[in-house]
């Protein structure tokens, strides 16, 4: 597989199963995450007018709580494989290319486990129901993402250590 080509998607999400909290287990680095950022969650919630409600939590470095909250649209035909995610205040979230691609790469039959990453290969989360997840399982899903193309020498393991942001 060359970079040119887009990492393939799980067939289609149950939107009503993918919603709640997860926890972040690992991730590339990326601006928006520095570090030294701890107990990062994301929870999703469904609104009326069918995109989703993303609510980011974390603790920075100085234990300090941290909030972002965004929009997700899925992508028509994607059966909620793929979404576009903004961050951006609500009157801005028009403007174009301030969209961010968020592609479920890999999510295990009981949506307790899920890669999720962008089609560019800059991004990358490790998310899972529960704090930590079972080792073997964390390979098997690091695994894959380097089997779409994903380079993992940057890999941040995300501490959760149970203070809720």
């Amino acid at each position: 597989m060359t970079h040119h080509d887009q990492p393939a998607t799980v067939p289609a999400v149950d939107l009503q199963r993918y919603l709640g909290t997860w926890y972040e287990i690992a991730r590339l680095p990326m601006r928006h995450e520095p570090p030294d950022y701890t107990d990062i969650t994301a929870t999703y919630s469904l609104q009326d007018d069918g995109k989703v409600r993303v609510e980011n939590r974390a603790r920075d470095g100085d234990g300090a709580p941290q909030e972002s909250v965004g929009e997700a649209t899925p992508v028509p035909g994607s059966n909620n494989s793929k979404l576009e995610v903004s961050f951006l205040p609500e009157g801005l979230r028009w403007v174009p290319f301030t969209k961010g691609d968020y592609w479920v790469l890999r999510i295990d039959p009981d949506y307790r486990i899920a890669l999720v990453g962008s089609p560019d290969r800059k991004y990358l989360w490790l998310l899972a129901r529960t704090p930590q997840i079972d080792p073997s399982e964390r390979m098997d899903y690091l695994a894959t993402a380097q089997t779409l193309g994903y380079e993992l020498d940057e890999l941040i393991d995300t501490p959760q250590r149970g203070a809720p942001a």
